[in-house]
């Protein structure tokens, strides 16, 4: 079975993108084996660090490296990529032989998606990603599947998905799984 790593984008409990990460996971269910990325101690990136790289950092180098796959779950902050989800990225992309810094990193080669829950900057995100992904030389499935947030999620914190968006997760995973074969 593939493995499919979950990176949730916002680092708070039960967040909006974490809520929709459980209905990617119920997408995938007996199609992939999903496990959540804990990157919370992964320190801000700094080429003083790579010599001895930090414990947090190997950890989630070596997730990326057991995973066939990886769907971020992104928040928008200030219509952009959240600067965690950035530095997180910065440090997976980093080649593993410091030696060669053009060689291959954790992340490289690596099937990707994205998949987007904010109140606007949706389209801004999703093209910063388009540009990103690749450019760090991941395969990009470019099947993102954005949505805002119910009204009332701001008050209770459930986050509700549109039918239509759970259609586009079961599609986007479908797109996913396909670019794996």
């Amino acid at each position: 079975m593939k493995k499919v790593l979950f990176i949730v984008g916002s680092l708070r409990k039960g967040s909006f993108n974490e809520q929709l990460a459980e209905n990617a996971k119920k997408a995938l269910a007996g199609k992939a084996e999903v496990r959540y990325l804990d990157w919370s101690q992964v320190p801000v990136f700094s080429q003083d660090l790579e010599a001895h790289l930090p414990k947090a950092v190997q950890d989630a180098r070596q997730a990326v490296l057991d995973a066939d796959a990886i769907w971020i779950f992104s928040p928008v902050y200030n219509f952009a990529i959240p600067g965690s989800v950035k530095n997180l990225l910065d440090w997976l992309s980093r080649a593993l032989d410091l030696s060669d810094p053009r060689g291959p990193s954790a992340i490289n080669e690596k099937v990707t998606t994205v998949s987007i829950v904010a109140n606007g900057g949706h389209e801004q995100v999703a093209e910063s990603y388009r540009a990103l992904l690749p450019f760090i030389r991941t395969q990009f499935v470019d099947n993102i599947t954005m949505s805002h947030i119910n009204d009332s999620a701001w008050a209770d914190g459930v986050f509700v998905p549109t039918a239509e968006v759970l259609v586009d997760l079961d599609k986007q995973a479908a797109a996913l799984l396909a670019a794996l074969d």
